[in-house]
């Protein structure tokens, strides 16, 4: 257990760093690598996927707090769009959550691929949305947060790869919109959480210490690192090239996701 738990909180470190750096709460990083370890321990491969989401999420509400707390002391958070968003944000993941629940590990690690090679091109393209128009109104941010939380539950993630664009397209700086992400993680995180105990409790076949299917040691574990790391990656997102970094981090998961697929076949 003891070896277990240094490997979460390595995953943790990790996640926190990539949080602060790219605003993607390290979901990203953080479902694979559960996959993995998961797997490792014999965890059923009918709910292996589900777990692995749904601690992701669970973990994200942590990382998150770090994250946007270290960008709102720089004044990189937009808390009017925070505002505008959370009520989609929140009925988008929960009801996503409980879409991904009714799904099978094996659609739900082929919609994860793809996910990654999508994000992938995104960062290797370095390819920007124009800041050509202003952000929607009410209705219009209420069917964005529903996507973006929708889309975030299916994944594990805190959302930034979608909300990141979306506010650089509607003419925000990408340093708010990245602190701005930060913030958004936290909600998605939360109604992510709820959705995912919901439609796993009481099942037998979950592993120990397991709420729904929220795995607490790996909770613990990512949880207790991540909030120190997140920070460090704020300060590095002011002061490295991003751009740059996201051009390796996309080779990454060029290399997850195709080994993911493999997997699949």
């Amino acid at each position: 257990m003891l070896t277990v738990l240094i490997i979460y909180c390595g995953v943790g470190a990790i996640a926190g760093v990539l949080a602060g750096l790219l605003g993607i709460g390290g979901g990203l990083v953080i479902v694979p690598l559960l996959i993995y370890i998961m797997g490792t321990q014999g965890v059923s491969t009918d709910i292996l996927m589900h777990v692995a989401l749904g601690t992701s999420m669970a973990s994200i509400m942590f990382t998150s707090i770090s994250s946007f707390m270290a960008h709102h002391k720089r004044g990189a958070v937009r808390w009017e769009v925070v505002r505008r968003i959370v009520i989609g944000i929140f009925t988008g993941t929960f009801l996503g959550s409980c879409f991904a629940s009714a799904m099978s590990t094996g659609f739900l690690k082929g919609f994860f691929c793809i996910f990654l090679y999508v994000v992938a091109t995104q960062m290797l393209m370095n390819k920007k949305p124009k800041a050509s128009r202003n952000l929607p109104e009410t209705l219009g941010m209420f069917a964005t947060g529903n996507i973006i939380g929708g889309v975030s539950s299916l994944v594990g993630i805190g959302g930034g790869t979608l909300s990141v664009p979306f506010m650089v397209w509607c003419n925000i700086p990408v340093h708010h919109a990245i602190g701005t992400s930060a913030a958004i993680g936290l909600p998605i995180a939360v109604a992510g959480t709820i959705g995912y105990i919901f439609n796993g409790w009481g099942l037998a076949s979950l592993p120990a210490y397991s709420i729904g299917y929220i795995n607490l040691p790996a909770l613990v574990g990512i949880a207790s690192i991540s909030v120190l790391t997140a920070p460090l990656g704020v300060r590095l997102a002011h002061s490295l090239p991003v751009d740059k970094l996201k051009r390796i981090f996309a080779v990454l998961l060029y290399g997850v996701g195709t080994k993911m697929l493999l997997g699949l076949i």
